[in-house]
């Protein structure tokens, strides 16, 4: 006696997908145009004041043009190696003589708080970077 042929996929249902649904794989283009996009360098800098507070020495040049993607923890590097410091010396930042960021902000959302904060104050189109080898402010 032969037993019935069992069919190879028996109740194989097709769960429509968010990337095949059926507007043509734009879905999956526009999410793939999105990866390309964050994955491309960001060539937009910021223009960076520095400027010494305290006892902290005077550096020769005050303005740079820093890449706006950077995190802030570049920046300190970068200032570290403009003033000659090793990275046991102390050195405090302040942004706009107020706040001390964290090394994992970047400096474009440090720059977009600067203008939100001072836009109607001031008139300047950079980021304040203040220096110093002591604590300056609370």
């Amino acid at each position: 006696m032969a037993l019935p042929r069992a069919s190879p996929e028996p109740h194989v249902r097709a769960i429509p997908s968010a990337w095949t649904h059926t507007d043509g794989g734009s879905m999956l283009q526009e999410a793939q145009e999105a990866l390309d996009t964050y994955k491309k360098k960001d060539s937009n800098k910021v223009v960076v004041r520095f400027k010494a507070v305290g006892n902290a020495p005077i550096m020769k040049q005050n303005f740079y043009k820093i890449t706006a993607s950077n995190r802030f923890q570049a920046v300190i590097q970068f200032l570290r190696k403009e003033l000659g410091w090793k990275q046991g010396d102390p050195l405090f930042t302040y942004i706009n003589l107020a706040f001390s960021p964290a090394p994992d902000d970047t400096v474009a959302n440090l720059f977009k708080v600067r203008q939100l904060s001072f836009e109607r104050l001031y008139a300047y189109h950079n980021l304040a970077l203040a220096h110093s080898t002591t604590a300056a402010w609370g």
